[in-house]
């Protein structure tokens, strides 16, 4: 065997990109099938541990099965919804009463996700790489074992190996946690409906979730330990949040939980979720249906036999350490995803990093993966798309007095005529003063941000300055038009309000 890819070893293959025609399935499995095309001698290993409420999924890791793909659908229905109040203003008369259906939506979602899954079967079949459910364990320096779920136990060899195992959900460790909790690995094939739903924690899978849960119609808590969405822009996150409890999302702020106990069975039960503030010895009680736990995530790398081989791990957070060639300090194995140490967890980045490592490998080239400016998105009910430093960072690494911050509202034209949300989105550009003002730091919140950032993403890539945006002519009337004719400073503290689109 040529290359052995741990691709999924607990639950995630990280080399995914919500990609959903067939022909396309080599954009999650790019380091298998660009190997397989230097025809190369290719196994996956893929196995899938339930979660403690028994959930488990087919191929395609937590991307396609218990991710990006289900989030965003879910995150489309409570959008949907929205457009239904809004049609009424744009003359469409609904006569019937308007109900959301949990069942309906979840087996629309798991079919779909199911056609993926056969899909990436026949793509690895058609590419000759050999597929293996089965749990990888290494136990020697060029040997795996895979265990099936029947437990029967084969060794492979290899010349090298790839570790893709990616991250599972963290549990609080708290009395009733995994016995009544739900996660983002088992919410997405719920058979029933979640009712009344306290998220636990502020990232951005447990807003996500908040978010369409609450579009939905569903009465929703979000349990806060210290800020929103560490790690992003704060200016963004607080607005997300603002936005949110504007609409309906109730926060409890610096409380965390430490007792679950259920005090009825159902589906879904009744759960007492007993909490203390972070800032004193005050206790909360209260009542829920279900309780969501997206508190992070854990590396899946301390029982593949990782000290057997001698790679090195932060032991502390299980991250895995690996040079600028995504190589371990083993020089045969290497490691690319989310359980890297100090590198972004993002599927785009992981699918990215995948394949260019084996181009270099077999092909002789040299590019190497690019970890800065990489875009994103946060599908909260008001988008958040962003690339490049945070304003914190920014001013963090060049200091205050060399950065200049451009930003306005801004008012969709589609919500102007229900007459919502005036001066909710927002967009921000930060600048580095000391470099002909090139764009460093790209910010949106407002509809469709995830495709407003991809391409100002490629611009910023290039180098992009804010003379080249002040030149740029707009499309008008359409949302991304703001920046090119941002004005105000954030220093000047001149007002940003608009009153049109």
């Amino acid at each position: 065997m040529t290359m052995i890819s741990l691709s999924l070893v607990e639950a995630q293959v990280v080399w995914q990109l919500p990609r959903y025609e067939r022909e396309n399935t080599d954009l999650y499995f790019p380091c298998q099938q660009e190997a397989a095309k230097y025809e190369k001698k290719v196994m996956v290993l893929d196995f899938v541990t339930p979660t403690p409420q028994g959930s488990s999924w087919g191929l395609g890791g937590t991307c396609v099965n218990v991710g990006c793909i289900p989030k965003k659908l879910m995150h489309q229905a409570a959008l949907l919804g929205q457009a239904l109040q809004d049609s009424r203003k744009f003359g469409w008369q609904l006569t019937e009463e308007v109900k959301h259906s949990w069942m309906t939506m979840t087996e629309s979602v798991q079919n779909y996700i199911g056609s993926l899954n056969w899909g990436y079967r026949v793509a690895l079949r058609d590419t000759k790489v050999t597929y293996e459910n089965a749990y990888g364990e290494f136990v020697g320096p060029h040997t795996i074992k895979a265990t099936n779920k029947k437990g029967i136990e084969k060794l492979y060899t290899a010349e090298r190996f790839i570790i893709a195992t990616g991250e599972r959900p963290r549990y609080l460790g708290i009395p009733g946690d995994k016995e009544y909790c739900i996660s983002s690995d088992d919410l997405f094939s719920l058979p029933y409906c979640p009712g009344k739903t306290l998220v636990v924690g502020a990232s951005y899978v447990a807003l996500e979730c908040a978010g369409f849960l609450a579009g939905l119609g569903l009465d929703v808590t979000v349990m806060v330990r210290s800020i929103l969405l560490r790690g992003f822009d704060q200016d963004m996150a607080n607005k997300i949040g603002e936005y949110m409890k504007e609409h309906g999302v109730n926060f409890i702020r610096e409380f965390v939980p430490i007792k679950v106990e259920q005090v009825e069975e159902g589906t879904p039960g009744i759960l007492k979720v007993t909490a203390k503030s972070t800032t004193g010895d005050q206790m909360i009680e209260g009542e829920y249906n279900t309780v969501l736990l997206a508190i992070g995530r854990d590396p899946c790398t301390r029982k593949i036999g990782l000290d057997k081989v001698g790679v090195n791990i932060n032991e502390k957070t299980g991250k895995i350490p690996v040079n600028d060639e995504e190589q371990t300090n083993v020089p045969h194995i290497y490691a690319v995803g989310d359980i890297l140490q100090g590198k972004l967890e993002l599927t785009p980045v992981a699918i990215q990093a995948g394949r260019l490592l084996v181009r270099r490998l077999y092909a002789g080239e040299t590019t190497k993966c690019d970890y800065v400016n990489v875009p994103t998105t946060v599908f909260t009910p008001l988008e958040y798309g962003a690339c490049g430093y945070s304003e914190e960072t920014a001013v963090e690494k060049f200091g205050e007095q060399n950065i200049e911050v451009y930003h306005s509202h801004f008012w969709p034209l589609e919500w102007t005529v229900p007459s919502r949300d005036n001066n909710k989105c927002y967009a921000k550009i930060i600048c580095n003063i000391q470099d002909n003002e090139r764009v460093i730091g790209f910010h949106v919140l407002g509809p469709n941000a995830g495709e407003v950032t991809q391409g100002f993403a490629a611009a910023i890539k290039c180098g992009l300055t804010k003379e080249q945006l002040d030149s740029t002519i707009g499309i008008h009337p359409v949302c991304a038009e703001v920046f090119t004719n941002l004005s105000v400073t954030k220093r000047s503290g001149e007002d940003i309000t608009v009153s049109g689109c």
